[in-house]
């Protein structure tokens, strides 16, 4: 039986483990909803422009927001990894908040559904930090991995900025030239793209796991704390006593700036939460969706 790679028992499976525990994050809680679900075929047309980089694809919201665009673009990615003999057992889903972040993990989930995946982990309010992508990618221990990450990075959000998704292999990177090369071949082809049009949606503002079967195949989602995984894991990076001895030195101050981005929950949960800074060290750490308007003067 495979250990867990955080916390060397084999009982548990990150993210749900003892460590993670350890660090005061509570054990979702799980639920079953026990709903039978039909996939379909949605017809399509090949859309122009849809040509990834290794930090994926990135336009403006309005782009992403046409009829089939975000879905196209989607099942051309499955289509790839399929081509490539990499197709997901469990897949992670994630992003930094932007405005579209949640509406686009419903989506995503509900076509990994009707693509065969098994088992989707979404963050809550599907927040999850690029490095805690990789982190639950690289630790999970059922099966081969991917991830889609919602993201434009620093690039403004909002409903008149950008919106992006990435994929993320099995090793918790970029998916290499050879993969995104396969899928922009594949958005020119494309007729159609599988979903499950019934598919009821997570309470992504609650942790916890949502079994389903479709087409008689099972399926579960999972939605767990955007941090505590991450911040277990680096547990194992870091001397955290270290760290907290500094922050509690008198002539020692700081000033973490989470710009209204997903780092702000990690901000909070590691360096207030567990390494002792006080609460006036944090700014601007409530993620939103357009990230507080900073971006203001370059959408200007």
């Amino acid at each position: 039986m495979a250990l867990c790679p955080l916390c060397s028992q084999p009982s548990c499976s990150p993210p749900f483990c003892s460590q993670t525990q350890r660090i005061g994050r509570r054990k979702a809680s799980v639920f079953f909803r026990s709903i039978a679900l039909s996939k379909a075929t949605v017809a399509t047309q090949p859309i122009e422009g849809q040509k990834p980089g290794t930090s994926g694809l990135r336009k403006k919201v309005a782009v992403f927001t046409t009829e089939h665009y975000l879905e196209n673009f989607v099942q051309a990615t499955f289509n790839a990894l399929k081509e490539a003999g990499q197709s997901p057992q469990v897949l992670v889903v994630g992003g930094d908040g932007r405005f579209g972040c949640k509406d686009a993990a419903q989506k995503i989930v509900a076509m990994a559904a009707a693509n065969g995946v098994e088992h989707v982990i979404v963050g809550k309010d599907a927040l999850l930090s690029t490095p805690a992508v990789s982190a639950l990618v690289r630790t999970h221990a059922a099966g081969p991995q991917g991830a889609f990450i919602l993201t434009a990075s620093h690039n403004p959000g909002g409903p008149t900025g950008d919106f992006g998704v990435k994929y993320n292999c099995a090793n918790g990177g970029p998916a290499p030239e050879k993969v995104t090369d396969l899928i922009f071949q594949q958005t020119t082809t494309l007729q159609s793209y599988e979903t499950v049009p019934a598919f009821p949606g997570l309470t992504l503002g609650a942790e916890g796991t949502a079994a389903f079967t479709v087409d008689g195949k099972p399926f579960q989602a999972t939605v767990v704390d955007s941090v505590a995984h991450h911040a277990a894991v680096l547990h194992g990076v870091f001397d955290f006593g270290a760290i907290k001895a500094l922050l509690a030195r008198p002539d020692f101050t700081m000033v973490y700036d989470g710009m209204h981005g997903v780092g702000g929950p990690y901000a909070r949960a590691i360096l207030v939460d567990e390494l002792g800074a006080p609460e006036a060290a944090l700014m601007n750490c409530t993620p939103s969706e357009d990230f507080g308007a900073g971006h203001c003067a370059a959408q200007s």
